[in-house]
């Protein structure tokens, strides 16, 4: 059981209030901007939540990894339009380990008010190998030059900044000569396509063209980028596990309601032991999940200079897969309900389906997995 203390208690009981009051109902929800709602987001970030964790000296509450869990689950089961947080907050983890004191207090800053940014790593032949990544910076008089495209990029279309991960030179090692750099989306050079998917508008195709940023705007060291990135891992993961146990714990929530309210054969269907047992396996393998994400994310509070590969990595492969289960399964039980675009559910299929192909594959979670076990 998750011992929560009186005042994430508070803030968990703080946003399923907001969750309920501004997209409680069907009709709400549908007058919102799809997928990421400017002024929901930055009425959130006036409350304090989106700089949840963002130390309090960059306008943030100083909160921990259990606190950005916390937010990531109680928003995505509420159904507050805003997927442009989660990768704001892997952006804002790189911009505090490795920016300077300007750039720290410029985009924490930005991102704790409710500036969304995005990170840009996937190239069309650099997916799961990403270290196989062509976009390049070359440095001309005191300047970046970017050249490339990147693509899968999320939230990149409401983004204020990208987080490029780019090439700066030709090592030995793939993983060698990668660096990190922050660029305006509206910097001449810049062009941002979306890419239509079953969940909507949530990612796009970007293209660097001759696009010149200051030096400056390098973020940690040049050609340390691979390193930079491997060392935001355990919160990258926890972030989609988190986000995906809300999707998880909302979808279980309303097939519960409708098994307990639909009647066949003269009583409610989840009075019959098909149905009974289904929901005590769901609600089982949901509450593995919750334990498996808090867990790491105490871990990770406990020790935030150490990497847990395995840790994270089962986080983000269980949580995902058992979203996936449960909102299919969900499907199942509502029967052609569960498949009308009048429910949720549909969407929740939809949302969860790409869950275990973003943020590391599942089958490179498992691979990381395996590999700590010498294999």
């Amino acid at each position: 059981m998750l011992a929560l203390t009186d005042e994430q208690q508070a803030f968990v009981e703080a946003m399923r209030d907001f969750a309920a009051r501004e997209c409680g109902t069907r009709e709400q929800r549908e007058a919102h901007a799809e997928g990421h709602d400017p002024d929901i987001y930055r009425r959130i970030a006036e409350l304090g939540w989106v700089g949840v964790s963002i130390p309090e000296a960059y306008g943030g509450g100083g909160g921990s990894v259990v606190d950005v869990c916390l937010l990531l689950e109680e928003t995505t089961r509420g159904l507050l339009p805003i997927g442009a947080m989660a990768v704001s907050l892997i952006v804002a983890g790189a911009v505090e380990r490795f920016g300077t004191e300007e750039q720290k207090q410029e985009i924490l800053g930005s991102i704790a008010a409710g500036n969304p940014h995005a990170i840009a790593m996937s190239e069309p032949e650099a997916g799961s190998d990403v270290g196989s990544l062509q976009c390049r910076a070359e440095r001309r008089n005191g300047s970046y030059v970017l050249n490339g495209q990147k693509t899968w990029i999320t939230g990149a279309h409401v983004a204020t900044q990208i987080l490029l991960v780019c090439r700066t030179s030709r090592e030995e090692s793939k993983h060698q000569g990668i660096s990190m750099i922050m660029v305006p989306t509206d910097a001449e050079g810049v062009e941002i396509r979306g890419i239509e998917t079953m969940g909507g508008r949530e990612v796009n195709d970007v293209f660097f063209t001759d696009c010149v940023v200051p030096a400056d705007a390098l973020l940690g060291e040049e050609g340390n980028g691979w390193t930079q990135l491997m060392s935001g891992l355990n919160v990258e993961r926890l972030i989609i596990a988190a986000n995906m146990l809300g999707l998880a714990q909302r979808a279980f929530d309303d097939v519960l309601s409708y098994v307990k309210e639909r009647k066949q054969f003269g009583k409610p269907i989840g009075s019959f032991q098909a149905i009974r047992h289904r929901i005590a396996d769901l609600a089982t393998e949901l509450e593995v999940c919750r334990l498996l994400t808090y867990d790491v994310a105490q871990r990770v509070d406990a020790d935030p200079a150490r990497m847990f590969p395995r840790e994270a990595s089962m986080a983000k492969l269980k949580v995902t897969e058992v979203v996936k289960q449960i909102t299919l399964e969900g499907m199942q039980m509502m029967g052609g309900y569960g498949y009308a675009t009048e429910y949720d559910m549909e969407g929740f299929v939809r949302t969860a389906l790409v869950s275990s192909i973003y943020g590391g594959t599942n089958e490179i979670q498992r691979d990381i997995i395996a590999k700590t076990f010498a294999l």
